[in-house]
């Protein structure tokens, strides 16, 4: 008889237990719970399971919320695909709430909310234009960058507090729209990123390049000092796969080098999937904590600015009963 035909296994004997004694990672307190349809949000994001993703949500949520109540410096690093998904409004509101200590963008960010300011619209069709030659060939976005590169490199203020003040004075019809302006508004650091030939304005001959670099590397130094003040604070990263992951890194090394500590950064990336560089030099390099939630811009940031501001609304004062009539 083969090895393959041999009788099956003698299973008398097997040693068992209780399944009452047995170590589980599931229990019956920690199943979600369906909800009637005019809950509260509070009590829906509590409903979640109490599993996975939806515990790193009230993580993150927590977080958030523990450093704006001890003043801990937040910043949110993003890409471009965050502003095009509409996700901008959510950012501006945690601007205006004083949440957001800094802004970073990369090049593209700042393309989408300066059109988004100017225009009301953004993102063109690449695959219509580029077959004629006129992808990226609008001159409003270009002139704005142009002027602004100079104006952030001659008066040393860098290229994201020249943006949002180009936005300011133009008086955009869409200014609730844009980050950059509700940034330059609050007075907080708002800092643009970019890497040359990278953008749709680097193509228009009156962009100066030592322009964008001086500015942009202005913005670098001034992102090392937001991050030297992340001891406790809470690192964003918002759909950028490389740039602003790389920025981090170097500002942590610039920050670290001059004796400041980063004891307690909680770090997290936000995107569809995990890369490299978002997993090394976001979450595991720098940080005390690292926290990954994967998934759509456009339902994660949300979701995630709607649990912040249910945890933030005072619980209601209870109501005493009216005294008995004699």
């Amino acid at each position: 008889m083969s090895q393959t035909e041999s009788k099956p296994f003698n299973l008398h004997g097997l040693k068992t237990y209780d399944l009452q004694a047995r170590p589980s990672k599931v229990f019956v307190e920690d199943l979600g719970r369906p909800v009637a349809a005019e809950v509260r949000l509070a009590d829906w994001i509590r409903s979640l399971p109490r599993q996975l993703a939806a515990e790193d949500i009230r993580r993150v949520r927590d977080h958030l919320v523990r450093c704006h109540q001890e003043k801990r410096t937040v910043v949110a690093a993003l890409g471009g695909h965050v502003i095009k998904t509409g996700c901008g409004p959510y950012l501006i509101d945690w601007v205006e709430r004083g949440l957001l200590k800094a802004v970073a963008m990369n090049g593209a960010a700042a393309i989408h909310d300066l059109e988004l300011a100017l225009a009301g619209k953004t993102s063109e069709d690449v695959a219509a234009s580029l077959p004629l030659g006129q992808f990226g060939m609008a001159r409003d976005t270009a002139d704005a960058f142009a002027l602004a590169a100079r104006v952030g490199a001659e008066n040393e203020a860098g290229l994201g507090w020249a943006l949002g003040r180009h936005l300011d004075h133009v008086s955009c019809p869409y200014p609730d729209a844009s980050l950059l302006l509700a940034a330059y508004r609050a007075g907080i650091p708002c800092t643009v990123h970019v890497a040359l030939g990278a953008d749709i304005v680097h193509m228009h001959p009156h962009v100066s390049g030592a322009a964008l670099g001086e500015a942009s590397l202005i913005d670098f130094r001034k992102v090392c000092t937001v991050v030297s003040t992340l001891q406790h604070g809470l690192w964003l990263n918002l759909g950028s796969a490389v740039l602003l992951p790389e920025v981090l890194l170097k500002a942590v090394s610039v920050a670290r080098n001059f004796g400041h500590s980063l004891d307690g950064l909680v770090t997290v990336n936000v995107d569809k999937l995990l890369q490299y560089r978002s997993a090394a030099n976001v979450l595991d390099r720098p940080a005390s904590e690292g926290i990954q939630l994967t998934g759509h811009h456009e339902i994660l940031l949300p979701l995630l600015h709607a649990a912040v501001a249910a945890a933030l609304v005072p619980a209601a004062p209870e109501i005493a009963p009216e005294p008995k009539a004699a």
